[in-house]
């Protein structure tokens, strides 16, 4: 286990699990978390027997966004001071979202502004009962960060993603899985006990297929049909000529459950 302040960062096995961890205050985003955040982040990025990491919050809020407080703190100096923020989540974000491990988010509360930014980034989704998302940024003012104009509009259509970053509507859990938010609803109680049984099974796999999926879909944003399939074709050779494409495929032949490394 790696001790930061503002989280909690624990490996089990192949899985990491990063904690958000200031319920007093609503798990408000501060420079210290963020850069904690992508300390946390390129820790995952650089284990090599890594294959998954699971990211949810203590307390009853997954991340209420910014720390609010510390914005107001800074005086004249805010602009600089939520620019070094940003910079720090961005690196997070970027991090994670081309480290070879699935990310899975277990959102269990309140996921609003950065929060709801973060809630966006996992190849997996799960969301309690009792979690709600809203981006809120600009009811103060502001506009979003977190690669939520990047990641929102690609999920639920941009004209839904007008509506939720202009409005700042409180969206359920249901409604999150129902437009593309979320993959599932969980009960509250049993948040961690799905993120950790979904990600058994995404350990339970092979860690470069996972990390493969994962640089395909991210490129296909901004590929053209035949750039896309040509990265198909080089990614999925390297998968085949791998000792675990070998062994999923030997597997395959041989009627049994394959054993990945």
């Amino acid at each position: 286990m790696s001790h930061f302040e503002h989280l909690h960062y624990e490996k089990l096995g192949a899985i990491a699990w990063i904690e958000l961890n200031r319920p007093d205050d609503a798990n408000g985003l501060d420079r210290q978390m963020a850069s904690e955040l992508k300390q946390a982040a390129l820790l995952c990025d650089r284990d090599p027997r890594l294959k998954v990491v699971v990211l949810t919050a203590s307390g009853r809020f997954f991340c209420a966004g910014g720390d609010i407080k510390e914005m107001i703190s800074q005086g004249d100096a805010i602009g600089d001071a939520i620019k070094s923020l940003a910079d720090d989540l961005h690196g997070a974000i970027s991090t994670l979202c081309r480290m070879q491990a699935a990310l899975i988010v277990a959102v269990n509360g309140v996921a609003a502004g950065a929060g709801f930014s973060l809630a966006l980034i996992g190849d997996i989704v799960l969301a309690a009962e009792s979690a709600s998302f809203t981006m809120a940024y600009t009811r103060a003012g502001l506009c979003p960060d977190g690669s939520s104009s990047y990641f929102l509009p690609r999920l639920v259509g941009l004209r839904k993603a007008q509506e939720l970053m202009l409005t700042n509507r409180s969206v359920g859990a249901v409604e999150a899985r129902d437009i593309g938010l979320a993959t599932r609803v969980v009960a509250d109680d049993e948040l961690r006990v799905q993120a950790q049984q979904v990600a058994s099974e995404l350990a339970a796999g092979a860690r470069l297929s996972t990390a493969y999926v994962r640089k395909l879909l991210l490129a296909s944003a901004g590929n053209d049909l035949e750039t896309q399939m040509n990265l198909e074709a080089q990614l999925l050779s390297q998968c085949a000529a791998s000792p675990d494409g070998r062994e999923g495929i030997q597997a395959f032949v041989d009627k049994r459950k394959p054993e990945f490394d």
